[in-house]
């Protein structure tokens, strides 16, 4: 991030992009890539998927900042467009799977993971498996807030805003995706 954006707000940097100062998009980019990656990265699991989805968000992001709201969390905001995305590759995928069931399956060849290394890093690895096949399994109107606030570290408001909701919906979708997932992995 360029050290003249750095300390800029951003709202101030929405401002300069759309005065013409596409340079500071960047530093929006910059600024909030990593945290939409870990976000799209948790509901889509697949890391190459997950970087095409964040960059998605961008461009999408880039094409409707006319259309945003300055005194709003812009972390927020990217937030419920790169969900968006996410729903519509799940859908897509959802598409494809169901047409792939009426081609004919070809066979493919295993290949070997040859990262597993001692006996922790297969325990940690199990544990962390079976926390994000729990996850997995909770509906999306609990996955997504807790994801949001739990994990991405957004408060229950800016979870609100990204989410459409109140923020007493996601306190209350959160309490009840945290006991289901208690339940589940015991």
């Amino acid at each position: 991030m360029s050290r003249d954006y750095a300390g800029l707000s951003d709202g101030d940097l929405v401002a300069l992009v759309r005065g013409g100062r596409p340079e500071a998009y960047a530093a929006i980019v910059a600024r909030h890539k990593a945290a939409l990656y870990r976000l799209t990265l948790a509901h889509v699991r697949d890391a190459e998927e997950a970087l095409d989805l964040v960059q998605e968000s961008f461009v999408a992001a880039h094409g409707a900042l006319a259309r945003f709201d300055t005194t709003r969390s812009l972390r927020a905001w990217l937030s419920r467009i790169a969900l968006n995305k996410c729903r519509d590759w799940a859908r897509r995928r959802r598409v494809r799977a169901m047409i792939a069931r009426f081609l004919p399956v070809e066979a493919a060849e295993a290949v070997a993971d040859d990262r597993i290394g001692g006996e922790a890093a297969a325990i940690e690895r199990d544990s962390l498996a079976r926390t994000l096949a729990a996850l997995d399994t909770l509906p999306e109107a609990l996955r997504a807030p807790l994801i949001l606030c739990a994990i991405e570290g957004l408060s229950q408001a800016e979870a609100a805003e990204a989410l459409g909701l109140s923020v007493k919906a996601v306190e209350l979708r959160i309490r009840r995706a945290r006991t289901e997932l208690r339940d589940r992995t015991g």
